[in-house]
C-alpha cells in the first residue's frame, strides 16, 4: 500500500456563498476555491466558518460534487464531515473519501454535553469501521469553546493506538497554546500532525514541529499566511507574524463570518459573496465601512480576486 501523504501548510475553512434564496451557490464557491489554490492555500470546505452546520448533508455532498466536476483537486481538500448524527458523519465522510479528499476534518458529535471519552471513542470508532476505506485520514477537530465537547489528550492517545492509519492529526482551535504544545510534544513524533486553529499561532506551531494552520482568515489573507509557512525560518518571520496578527485583529472586531464575507464582496466586486444563512446576519453598513477603513489603513488587498 502506498504511504499516505501527510498534509502540511495552510488550509482555509472556505466561506460558503449563498444565493438570494439562501441555497448554496456552487459557482461562487468554485470561484473562491480556485483563487485560494492560486494563493497556495488548501480547502477545508465545510468548516466552522463555512457555515457548515447550517447546511444539510445533501447540500454539502452536492457542493463537493460541484467542486470535483469543476476540476478542483480532491488532494487539496480537507472537508469537514463531523455531525451530531453518526449516520450523517459516515455518509459525508464516505463521499469525501470517494472523491479523493486527502483528509477529513471531523468534529465530535456535539449536541450532548458532558459525554465521556468512552463515548467519543465509540463514535469515532464506528465511523472508521463503517467507512471501511484504507484511504480514510481523519483530522480531529478540537474547538471546545463552540462544541463544548473537548478532545482530550487521553482520547487522542487511545484513538492513535487503535487506528494509527486512520487518525492522521488534529486542528486545535482551543486558542490555548499550552494545549497545542502538549499535542505537539506527545503525538507529533508518532506521525500525528498538529494544525493550529489560527494563523496567530502559526509561527509558534511551526517552530515546535507542527504541520501548519487551518484558519478562518485564510479566506481573505491567504497569500501572506502561506508566505509565513514557506519562510518561517527566515529572519523576518516575527515581523510577518505581527503583520498577520494585525489583519486578523481587524476582522475579529466584528462577527467574523459576516466580516470576511463583506471583505470578499468588496474586493471581488461581487456583492453576492456577502450573503449569510440565518441565524447569522450580514455586517451592518457602519460596521462594514469601519472594517474597510481599517483594512485600507493596514494596506490590505486581495490580489487576483
Amino acid at each position: 500500500m502506498t504511504s499516505p501523504i501527510r498534509l502540511r501548510g495552510v488550509f482555509s475553512p472556505v466561506l460558503t456563498p449563498f444565493a438570494a434564496d439562501l441555497s448554496p451557490d456552487a459557482g461562487r464557491l468554485v470561484r473562491h476555491c480556485r483563487w485560494l489554490l492560486t494563493q497556495d492555500v488548501g480547502l477545508a470546505v465545510f468548516g466552522t466558518n463555512s457555515e457548515a452546520n447550517s447546511m444539510s448533508v445533501a447540500e454539502k455532498m452536492g457542493l463537493l460534487d460541484a467542486l470535483i466536476e469543476a476540476g478542483v483537486p480532491g488532494s487539496r481538500m480537507m472537508p469537514g464531515t463531523g455531525a451530531c448524527a453518526l449516520t450523517d458523519t459516515v455518509e459525508l465522510t464516505r463521499h469525501a473519501v470517494r472523491h479523493g479528499a486527502a483528509g477529513v476534518l471531523m468534529l465530535p458529535p456535539f449536541y450532548y454535553k458532558g459525554v465521556s471519552d468512552d463515548g467519543l471513542f465509540a463514535s469515532y470508532s464506528e465511523v472508521i469501521q463503517r467507512v471501511a476505506d484504507e484511504r480514510l485520514r481523519i483530522y480531529l477537530y478540537h474547538i471546545p469553546q463552540v462544541s463544548q465537547v473537548p478532545i482530550s489528550l487521553a482520547l487522542i492517545e487511545r484513538l492513535l493506538k487503535a487506528y494509527p492509519q486512520a487518525i492522521a492529526g488534529i486542528k486545535d482551535s482551543s486558542g490555548n497554546w499550552d494545549n497545542t504544545k502538549a499535542m505537539l510534544e506527545q503525538f507529533q513524533p508518532q506521525g500525528f500532525d498538529v494544525f493550529a486553529g489560527s494563523e496567530s499561532f502559526l509561527l509558534a506551531t511551526l517552530r515546535a514541529g507542527g504541520a501548519g494552520c487551518i484558519t478562518a482568515t485564510g479566506n481573505v489573507n491567504p497569500g501572506p499566511i502561506a508566505q509565513l509557512f514557506r519562510s518561517w525560518q527566515q529572519g523576518d518571520a516575527d515581523a510577518q507574524q505581527q503583520a498577520l496578527d494585525a489583519i486578523r485583529n481587524a476582522f475579529q472586531k466584528f462577527p467574523m463570518i459576516p466580516a470576511m464575507k463583506a471583505a470578499l464582496a468588496h474586493f471581488s466586486g461581487d456583492e453576492g459573496f456577502a450573503a449569510v444563512r440565518p441565524p447569522l446576519v450580514t455586517l451592518a453598513g457602519q460596521q462594514r465601512a469601519e472594517l474597510l477603513a481599517t483594512l485600507q489603513a493596514l494596506g490590505f488587498s486581495m490580489p487576483g480576486m
